[in-house]
C-alpha cells in the first residue's frame, strides 16, 4: 500500500476510534511511525485528509445504492442494501457523529457532501419505486421522494441522536443495527401482504446480529 493510502486509512481508523476533533496530523504520523514531514508531502492539513476520506465515502454511496435490475427480488437483495446502509454508518462513523462541525469548516466540502447527498435521494427514490412497482411496497407516488429522504434523515442522525440519548461517547455496531432495525420499520410500515413475511425475515435477521454483537461487548 503506498504511503498516501497508508495515511488516509490510518486516519478514518483513528478519527472513528477516538473522535476527529481529538486526532491531529502528529498523532497519524507517530501512529504510522512516519515523520511530520513526510505525512505533509502527502497532505497539506487535516482538512486535506478529510477530503480525501471523503472521496471514499462517495465511492461507496455511488456503488451500495444503486436501483437493482430487473431480476427476482430476494431476501439476499435487499439484504445488500442494508449492509451496505450498515457499513457507511460503520465505515465512516465519525462524520455522522461530528457532520455539522466538519462540514462548516470547509465550504467546498460541503458542497460535495450535498451534492452526493442529493445523489444518493435520487437513487433511494428510484430503489422504492421499483421495490413499489415488484408489490413490496404501498406508497402514493407523491410520496416516495419524501419517504427516501425521510429514511436517508434517520440514517444521516442516528450516531448523533445516539450520541446525546446516553452519557456513553461509544458507538457500537450494535447501535448502528438498532439503527437499521429503526430503518426497517418504515419499510414494515409500507409493505404489502405479500412482502410482510420478507420484511420479517429480515428484521429477524438483524435482530439477531444485534443480540450478538451486545453479547460479544459483554464478554470483553
Amino acid at each position: 500500500m503506498k504511503t498516501r493510502d497508508k495515511i488516509i486509512f490510518a486516519s478514518l481508523e483513528l478519527f472513528n476510534e477516538h473522535g476527529e476533533r481529538s486526532i491531529t496530523t502528529n498523532h497519524i504520523a507517530a501512529h504510522l511511525g512516519i515523520s511530520p514531514g513526510n505525512l505533509y508531502y502527502h497532505f497539506r492539513n487535516k482538512e486535506d485528509i478529510i477530503n480525501s476520506i471523503f472521496s471514499l465515502y462517495e465511492s461507496h454511496l455511488e456503488s451500495g445504492f444503486k436501483p437493482y435490475d430487473d431480476v427476482p427480488i430476494t431476501i439476499e437483495l435487499l439484504m445488500g442494501y442494508f449492509d451496505a446502509m450498515f457499513y457507511t454508518l460503520w465505515q465512516f462513523r465519525f462524520m455522522y457523529a461530528n457532520l455539522a462541525d466538519i462540514l462548516s469548516r470547509d465550504d467546498a466540502l460541503k458542497k460535495r457532501y450535498l451534492h452526493a447527498q442529493q445523489q444518493v435521494l435520487t437513487r433511494s427514490s428510484d430503489v422504492l419505486r421499483k421495490l413499489k412497482k415488484d408489490g413490496f411496497l404501498d406508497v402514493d407516488d407523491n410520496k416516495v421522494t419524501a419517504l427516501a429522504d425521510t429514511i436517508k434523515m434517520m440514517v444521516s442522525f442516528w450516531i448523533s441522536y445516539q450520541l446525546t440519548q446516553s452519557s456513553t461517547s461509544t458507538i457500537t455496531k450494535a447501535t448502528l443495527y438498532d439503527g437499521l432495525l429503526r430503518v426497517l420499520m418504515i419499510f414494515q410500515a409500507y409493505s404489502t401482504p405479500t412482502s410482510t413475511a420478507t420484511f420479517c425475515r429480515l428484521e429477524q435477521h438483524y435482530l439477531d446480529i444485534a443480540s450478538q454483537e451486545r453479547h460479544s461487548i459483554a464478554q470483553i
